[in-house]
């Protein structure tokens, strides 16, 4: 029986499930405040034991793997890697984005998926979907999100915005391009573990010791270390 365990640590919100041959037997979504570290074992455990299922159980993996929360994309990576070693099964990866789009897969049209990236800019991408398949449409970016409103404004049709941080943006959102945006209920627009499944046979999978995490910007403190390297440099 082949057993499917999905992890997405991308965001505020854990989300964890477990599929059987292609159906969904379980999903736990823990809005955790970032706390992945101390929670993510013990609701995976507790998961399992609810479907009577050890780790050995597993035949495969999938993990979003960003953009998002560096810290909280870290921890999930990192303990879907160990599993996927330890057991010797399989491991997949999904955008994070393109599985917070899916939510909204039913939209056939564009569809805009976006998590805030703080001082004004989010991780975003565009896509289109029809019957439920999504097409890229853009590359993912970390961009100011004024920026972004003004390239999504260039394409004379309605987008539906999905995000667990809409309320961040939403005003700005109808500034820039008024009628055009439509909202996915905030209720339904945190990603689901369960929607890494259904995507992840758009990759292959991969040798878990080339699986990273997707930050699509360089860390605060990578920042620093070129800042003083720069520094270095000039006073030499």
């Amino acid at each position: 029986m082949m057993n499917i365990l999905a992890i997405d640590t991308s965001t505020e919100k854990l989300s964890l499930a477990i599929a059987q041959h292609e159906e969904i037997i379980v999903e736990l979504t823990l809005n955790s405040k970032n706390d992945h570290s101390s929670r993510l074992m013990p609701a995976l455990v507790d998961m399992m034991d609810k479907v009577n299922l050890r780790p050995e159980h597993l035949n495969e993996i999938v993990v979003g793997e960003g953009p998002g929360s560096y810290t909280g994309t870290r921890i999930g990576i990192t303990t879907a890697k160990t599993l996927a070693w330890s057991l010797e099964i399989p491991i997949f990866t999904v955008s994070s984005l393109k599985a917070t789009a899916l939510s909204g897969g039913y939209f056939d049209g564009l569809i805009c998926p976006f998590f805030d990236a703080r001082r004004q800019a989010v991780f975003t991408s565009l896509y289109r979907s029809k019957n439920v398949q999504l097409t890229d449409l853009n590359e993912e970016v970390n961009v100011p999100m004024d920026k972004w409103l003004s390239f999504i404004d260039s394409y004379d049709e309605k987008v539906l915005f999905v995000s667990p941080h809409m309320n961040v943006f939403k005003d700005l959102i109808y500034e820039k391009i008024g009628n055009k945006a439509v909202f996915f209920d905030p209720l339904f627009s945190s990603l689901r573990a369960a929607n890494l499944i259904l995507l992840r046979n758009t990759n292959a999978d991969c040798s878990v010791h080339t699986v990273a995490p997707n930050y699509l910007r360089i860390t605060e403190a990578e920042a620093n270390l070129l800042k003083l390297q720069k520094g270095d440099k000039s006073s030499g």
